[in-house]
């Protein structure tokens, strides 16, 4: 900005968008004071380096605007969790399910985590049942972004929304 740029010549850009070209760095200063605006450096990496006539606080407070915009509109994808068991309710199970619908609707990703307990570990073929069940009613809203996996005692599967 204004005297920090330390190059012999600029292409300069005035104050209304025209390109004046390649000039001198002290004429390019001398236009910019004229104007009561500060010289900028926009693309310093050109040969010559792209300069700009223009208020440098509304430029700054421009682009943090932009920025704080461009925050705003991006979302965040969280991992919800449902926990289910291997002998779990038909009720039981849509109630489940309509959570996890919601959940799709967000945007959210969902964590199905089976827990086996004691004896019902001799019966994993039931919670992989389950498992495939939940996989099968979800399939117009999600997709299964990591298969059934065993994790101790329990069978993790990650779905995500299309």
């Amino acid at each position: 900005m204004n005297e920090e740029i330390r190059v012999r010549e600029v292409q300069l850009i005035d104050q209304t968008g025209h390109n004046l070209g390649p000039v001198e760095i002290q004429i390019a200063l001398d236009k910019a004071q004229e104007a009561g605006l500060d010289l900028v450096e926009i693309a310093p990496n050109s040969s010559p380096p792209v300069c700009k006539i223009l208020d440098y606080g509304k430029y700054k407070y421009q682009a943090q605007k932009k920025a704080a915009e461009a925050r705003k509109k991006q979302k965040i994808v969280e991992v919800k969790e449902i926990k289910l068991r291997p002998m779990i309710d038909d009720h039981d199970y849509d109630v489940k399910m309509r959570s996890m619908q919601r959940f799709f609707e967000e945007g959210d990703k969902v964590k199905v985590t089976l827990r086996f307990r004691g004896r019902e570990m001799a019966h994993q073929e039931l919670g992989y049942q389950l498992l495939n069940r939940v996989k099968d009613d979800t399939s117009k809203v999600a997709k299964v972004e990591q298969e059934p996996r065993f994790e101790g005692r329990q069978v993790v599967m990650v779905l995500a929304p299309r």
